[in-house]
């Protein structure tokens, strides 16, 4: 047990990773409902109240939960963005990578297309300051089940991952709000064996003590907001830290081409530092200093 726990303790940092969340049913991550546009504007009027009071300082709800085999996050958003804007960037596994390699600890992303569709691989390192042959790869089928100007489902797929865990799924679901915004679905979820949850257990109860999430559960002795800590703090952590990489991605398309790369960079880590107490980790110059060298590394070898 010992050996294991050392072993996860190394890969924690990934944070049982991708994070987003997920329709799930029953204890398997891989079974999803499909949507729909009505479903989707329903949803929107059910959460209009939560999204324009939310305390997140922007119209953003967040939710998780355990099921029987795993966890699972959502985060619903209006985002200033059409929707156009939102199929161009995630219809391709190629803007997937792009989108997914802003945050600090995606090192290296590879799309690829063969006989069964599209596919990217993420490599992933346990901490931003690791070198990229300490990265675990983990490899998504990308899936556009629906794609019209009143209805976006874009989902992925793996069904491993690391240290126990499986049958992930990553899903986006968006219906416009005009000509300007989006309303956005965008999901997570994944299983993970006893032996996995345990010793995610031990973690959070030592190492990673002083992690919370974003669900407030009660208040401080001094009357601040308790925050949710445990499993579920792990994956609303995730949750949000990727639905931060799609909005840094959507706002580069406000820019020219050769300036989006560095407009995300900072978008995106202007938005994770709004969060100090659940998401900061480095500052600005010591993540652009490890983004520009993943640039440069793999300018070099044609990836």
């Amino acid at each position: 047990m010992n050996k294991l726990l050392v072993a996860f303790l190394r890969w924690c940092r990934i944070g049982l990773w991708l994070s987003l969340a997920a329709m799930a049913l029953g204890s398997q991550a891989g079974t999803l409902e499909a949507g729909s546009a009505p479903a989707m504007r329903e949803l929107h009027r059910k959460l209009s109240d939560r999204l324009a009071d939310s305390p997140l300082k922007r119209p953003v709800v967040l939710d998780s939960m355990e099921t029987d085999g795993g966890l699972q996050g959502d985060v619903y958003a209006v985002v200033n963005h059409s929707i156009d804007d939102v199929r161009r960037a995630l219809e391709r596994s190629s803007q997937w990578c792009e989108m997914l390699i802003l945050h600090i600890n995606n090192r290296r992303c590879r799309a690829e297309h063969g006989s069964n569709g599209e596919k990217l691989t993420l490599s992933v390192v346990p901490r931003y300051d690791k070198p990229i042959d300490q990265a675990f790869e983990l490899t998504f089928v990308h899936r556009v089940a629906h794609a019209t100007r009143e209805y976006l489902l874009v989902d992925l797929s793996a069904e491993s991952g690391p240290m126990g865990t499986s049958h992930y799924r990553v899903l986006l679901e968006a219906v416009p709000l005009g000509e300007r915004q989006t309303f956005l679905h965008f999901a997570y979820a994944y299983d993970h064996n006893m032996v996995a949850r345990l010793a995610t257990m031990a973690y959070l109860a030592t190492f990673g003590s002083d992690k919370v999430g974003f669900t407030v559960v009660g208040k401080t002795p001094d009357g601040g907001p308790e925050y949710i800590r445990g499993l579920r703090g792990l994956v609303e952590r995730n949750a949000m830290r990727y639905f931060l990489t799609l909005e840094a991605y959507l706002d580069g398309f406000a820019v020219p081409p050769p300036e989006r790369a560095d407009k995300r960079l900072n978008s995106w880590f202007q938005a994770v530092e709004m969060y100090p107490t659940q998401l900061h980790e480095i500052d600005l110059a010591t993540y652009l200093a490890v983004k520009r060298e993943d640039r440069q590394r793999d300018a070099g070898t044609g990836r």
